[in-house]
């Protein structure tokens, strides 16, 4: 499996979840609001309020989730960063393939 980071501006975060979800191209998404961050951006140092979401899928979707996650991102560059799992619940792992994969 594989755990997926993107920031958003919190009024992005309820159609990303939906449309991943519904797209089963996650099986879980855990939202964490109330995120302050700082970056440089063209050239000057930014600030924004942002959400953080913790998408949870099998790796086989890495590649339509990211085109997707991609799409319908409001930001020019989104953060789209990957994590693989080493070891994972069994129990887990097979819920999230049945519910992305049907599996």
């Amino acid at each position: 499996m594989i755990l997926v980071l993107t920031t958003c501006p919190s009024r992005s975060a309820p159609r990303i979840i939906r449309t991943l979800l519904s797209n089963r191209l996650a099986a879980c998404v855990s939202r964490i609001d109330g995120l302050a961050s700082e970056y440089r951006w063209e050239g000057k140092v930014e600030k924004a309020a942002e959400t953080l979401l913790l998408i949870k899928a099998p790796s086989r979707r890495w590649k339509a989730l990211q085109e997707r996650l991609r799409a319908i991102h409001p930001y020019k560059v989104p953060e789209i960063v990957a994590f693989r799992s080493w070891a994972a619940e069994r129990a887990y792992t097979r819920w999230l393939r049945k519910e992305t994969l049907g599996d």
